[in-house]
């Protein structure tokens, strides 16, 4: 039964979530259950395609993308594939009806990492941003507003700003292994190799901006949504804290991390402000 199968790869997606984010995994959590496992449907595909070009280096990398890009078509064109990943992924794909522009955009920034290392204008950096995170941010939002066309039109916006936060902490949080391991630098008209407190404190200053649109629009979501989404903005939030307060050649020399006892403390933080609707 086609049942089986598709209760297999949702939980096959489930434990991607949960084996590769631990963060990701909490804030999703606390989603209610009538919308968790779509995210984690999300998440295990964006999270395939990205193990793909970042990780898999003793492979042909480009053979794999493609494979995996037309096995991502054929599960959409037919409700099925035999990838469980790309089989639960589709399943959300159509109970929400995203639009194919955000997964293949999503896929189109995935396949620039195989061979593109730098981004020197602000435009191919707003749209590598926009490709790995915007849209990985709308496609949670469709499912988020349950389908709601005029609640997802008003949280757009603020959607993307908040997606487009998370990867700059991430740029900013993994500048040693991309600069080291993988010779990328997103950041334009910026020297990674000798980062320095003003160009650190410029990328930060349009983090915090993004952050703030953000949280405009959390404030706005369903609650079956908010506290999860608040989680990982706390989360987030913190993080990039703690980059503020380390010196820029520190950045480039180790990965920032948010102990777990603070992550504890940060969760019960975030259970309090949506449950007296301080958010």
């Amino acid at each position: 039964m086609k049942s089986l199968f598709d209760t297999v790869s949702r939980e096959c997606s489930k434990m991607v979530t949960h084996s590769y984010s631990t963060s990701f995994s909490i804030a999703t959590k606390l989603l209610a259950p009538s919308i968790r496992q779509d995210i984690y449907n999300i998440y295990g595909f964006v999270r395939f395609a990205d193990e793909i070009v970042d990780t898999f280096h003793d492979y042909d990398k480009s053979i794999l993308f493609k494979r995996f890009q037309e096995d991502m078509y054929n599960a959409v064109e037919h409700k099925i594939s035999l990838n469980p990943i790309l089989n639960s992924f589709q399943e959300t794909v159509h109970k929400y009806n995203i639009d194919a522009h955000l997964y293949e955009s999503f896929m189109d920034s995935m396949e620039k990492d195989l061979h593109k290392s730098n981004y020197l204008t602000q435009e191919e950096y707003e749209a590598y941003i926009y490709g790995s995170a915007d849209v990985v941010g709308l496609m949670c939002l469709k499912v988020f507003v349950k389908g709601d066309l005029e609640m997802y039109e008003n949280l757009k916006e603020d959607a993307m700003r908040l997606g487009s936060a998370f990867q700059k902490v991430n740029f900013l949080r993994d500048l040693k292994a991309d600069c080291e391991d993988l010779e990328r630098s997103y950041f334009p008209d910026a020297d990674l190799n000798r980062l320095d407190e003003t160009t650190k404190a410029s990328i930060i200053s349009e983090i915090d901006a993004d952050f703030q649109a953000g949280l405009r629009g959390i404030s706005m979501l369903p609650v079956e949504a908010k506290l999860g989404v608040y989680t990982a903005y706390i989360y987030y939030s913190k993080l990039l804290q703690k980059l503020k307060n380390t010196p820029s050649l520190e950045i480039k020399n180790r990965r920032i991390r948010v102990p777990n006892y603070q992550k504890a403390s940060l969760l019960a933080k975030s259970y309090i402000s949506c449950r007296f609707n301080l958010v």
